[in-house]
C-alpha cells in the first residue's frame, strides 16, 4: 500500500514535469493563467489538510472534487477571452461538475457545518492498515496523498485547456462537436449508472432496516444488474472517458496528438485503478458473490475474454 502511494505521489511530480518541459514553451497569458491556477490549488489543498486536521474527517478533497474543475476551466476561459472551443469545454465541464455535486450531496456528503457530513468509508479503513496508522503517518498521508495529491489532479485534468488556449486562431469544427457529444454521452452514462446504484442501495437498507426478507438480487449485497451487469464499474469508465475527452480539444485546438497535459487524464487513470482495485478488496471480504462476479463481468470495459479484467 505504501509503496503504491509513493510510486502515484512521484509520477504525479515527474510526469507533468518531464512533459513539460519536453514540450512547447507557454506562452505569456498561458504562463500568468497557469500560476493563477497554481495559487488557487495550493490555497485549496492547504484548506483541506487544516480542515480535515482539525475536524477528524477526510473526506473534504471529495466535496470539492466535482467543484474545483468547473472553477479551473472558468478561470482558464476567461483568461482566454472567452473562446468557443474553451466555452464549450467549461459548459460541460460544468454540467458535469453540477451532476456529480448532485449525487454526492443526497448521500449526505454537505452539510451547513461545512466541516462534517459522510465521510467516505474507505478512509476509515486506510487509517487502519499498519503502513498508515498512527497519527504521524496519517498526518503526513494526509498531507501529501488526500490533501495535495489529489487536489493536483483536479488542476491537472484541466490543463488541456490550458493548452487549447494557445490554439485561440483555430475556429470550432467538426472534432470540438463530436468531443462534446461524448462528453454528453458520457454524462448520461454516469447518471443513469449512479441512480442505479443509489436505487439498489436505498432498497437493500430500506429491507434491512424495516426487517424485511433481503432476497433476489438483494440478497447478494451489491448491484450487478442494469449497467452494472456489462462493467463492475460503468460510473468510473465514463468518469475517466470525459476527462480523456477534455484532453482531446487540447488536440483539436494544437493539431499536435500528444501534448504534456496528457499527464492530467493518464494519472486520473492510475488513481481509478488504484482505488477500485482497493474496493474491489473490501467487497470481495464483504461479499461471498464478488469473486464471481470479477470473474464473469469487465472492471471498466465489458469482458470479451474469460479471464481478462
Amino acid at each position: 500500500m505504501l509503496k503504491t502511494i509513493l510510486i502515484l505521489i512521484a509520477t504525479f511530480i515527474l510526469v507533468p514535469l518531464i512533459t513539460y518541459y519536453f514540450d512547447e514553451p507557454l506562452s505569456a497569458t498561458q504562463t500568468e493563467t497557469l500560476w493563477k491556477c497554481i495559487w488557487i490549488y495550493v490555497s485549496i489543498a492547504t484548506l483541506c489538510f487544516l480542515v480535515s486536521q482539525l475536524s477528524g474527517n477526510f473526506s473534504q478533497v471529495d466535496k470539492i472534487w466535482s467543484i474545483m474543475p468547473v472553477v479551473y476551466s472558468w478561470v482558464i476561459a476567461f483568461d482566454g477571452e472567452m473562446h468557443p472551443r474553451l466555452v464549450l469545454a467549461a459548459v460541460l465541464i460544468t454540467l458535469w461538475g453540477i451532476r456529480l455535486t448532485y449525487n454526492f450531496s443526497r448521500r449526505g456528503a454537505y452539510r451547513w457545518k461545512f466541516w462534517t457530513g459522510e465521510e467516505d468509508y474507505r478512509w476509515a479503513i486506510l487509517r487502519e492498515k499498519p503502513e498508515l496508522k498512527g497519527k504521524v503517518r496519517w498526518f503526513f498521508f494526509n498531507l501529501f496523498f488526500i490533501s495535495f495529491y489529489q487536489n493536483g489532479l483536479l488542476l491537472l485534468i484541466t490543463l488541456p485547456l490550458l493548452v487549447a488556449l494557445k490554439g485561440t486562431d483555430v475556429p470550432l469544427g467538426w472534432p470540438d462537436y463530436l468531443l462534446a457529444a461524448l462528453m454528453l454521452f458520457f454524462l448520461v452514462l454516469e447518471t443513469v449508472a449512479d441512480q442505479q446504484q443509489y436505487d439498489y442501495q436505498e432498497e437493500k437498507y430500506r429491507r434491512i432496516h424495516a426487517g424485511e426478507n433481503v432476497d433476489g438480487e438483494y440478497a447478494a449485497g451489491f448491484l450487478r444488474t442494469g449497467l452494472w451487469s456489462k462493467m463492475r464499474h460503468p460510473n468510473y469508465m465514463a468518469e475517466q472517458a470525459t476527462w480523456i475527452c477534455v484532453y482531446f480539444f487540447s488536440v483539436s485546438a494544437t493539431g499536435a496528438w500528444i501534448n504534456w497535459s496528457v499527464a492530467g487524464c493518464l494519472l486520473l487513470i492510475i488513481l481509478f485503478q488504484g482505488s477500485s482495485d482497493f474496493s474491489e478488496s473490501i467487497s470481495a471480504e464483504k461479499y461471498p458473490l464478488y469473486k464471481q462476479y470479477q470473474e464473469t463481468v469487465g472492471r471498466f470495459l465489458p469482458k470479451i475474454l474469460p479471464g481478462k479484467n
